[in-house]
């Protein structure tokens, strides 16, 4: 018995049992998967603009909000980041929008007449038949902007852009076009009888199908081929680039 008892207790010395070791709890896979995809997303998030329940004020942040159908006439918005902003139906009428950026605002049929807007950035804003009558916006791009009969008559628009913008029967009749550039803009029944101008303007590749050039003085535009003479729309007081000549459609019909 008592060997037995030896035997037992050295075989009690040789079985170590380790201390119980606890696993690490990891998450399952798809769990993980679904936690970092959750994450990305979160961070990716665009911030929003924080001041589109301010009044309007120089400088402020009204991108991508939403300002439609408002009387906002004489607002001073110089200098506002005005990106993707709706203004559509709403009356801007005399506002200070000098230096604003306002690409891809929404403007249709908004109201800007006698608004201040030098250097201002109308590139590839959305305004159909709204109203620029009367506008200061000496040196502001309009570049790819959508203005299809927009109205542009008094304004004043020295060293404008309107590169590649559609300005399909879009009126100008008194505007100031000094410097203004119409490369590749697409000026269809456009309306520029009437518009002063001193030196060249810029015609590169316009699109001037039956647009109204009756009585300008042209002889300094920039741009200008036969092709797009035969197109347009002139009389016998319109003067052409030298080597250009007047086509016997001359004058047109009214439109």
């Amino acid at each position: 018995m008592g060997m037995f008892v030896k035997k037992l207790s050295g075989m009690t010395k040789r079985l170590r049992i380790p201390p119980k070791t606890i696993p690490t709890v990891l998450p399952p896979a798809p769990l993980a998967s679904a936690l970092l995809l959750a994450a990305s997303l979160f961070s990716a998030q665009p911030t929003m603009a924080s001041d589109c329940g301010s009044t309007p004020a120089p400088g402020l942040d009204w991108s991508e909000c939403t300002k439609k159908s408002l009387m906002l006439p004489s607002s001073e918005l110089a200098g506002a980041n005005l990106f993707g902003t709706d203004f559509s139906l709403t009356d801007l009428s005399g506002s200070n929008l000098t230096a604003a950026n306002l690409e891809k605002a929404n403007l249709v049929r908004a109201w800007l007449a006698g608004a201040r807007a030098e250097k201002a950035n109308f590139a590839r804003v959305e305004a159909y038949r709204s109203s620029f009558a009367n506008i200061i916006a000496n040196g502001a791009s309009f570049a790819s902007a959508e203005l299809q009969r927009a109205d542009f008559s008094g304004a004043q628009l020295t060293g404008a852009d309107f590169e590649k913008a559609e300005l399909g029967r879009a009126h100008f009749k008194g505007a100031v076009l000094t410097g203004t550039r119409f490369s590749l803009a697409n000026l269809s029944r456009a309306e520029l009888t009437g518009a002063t101008f001193e030196g060249p303007l810029s015609f590169d590749q316009a699109f001037l199908y039956l647009t109204r050039i009756e009585g300008l003085d042209l002889s300094a535009a920039k741009g200008l081929e036969q092709a797009q003479i035969d197109l347009a729309c002139g009389d016998d007081k319109t003067k052409l680039p030298a080597g250009l000549s007047a086509p016997s459609s001359w004058p047109c019909a009214s439109d």
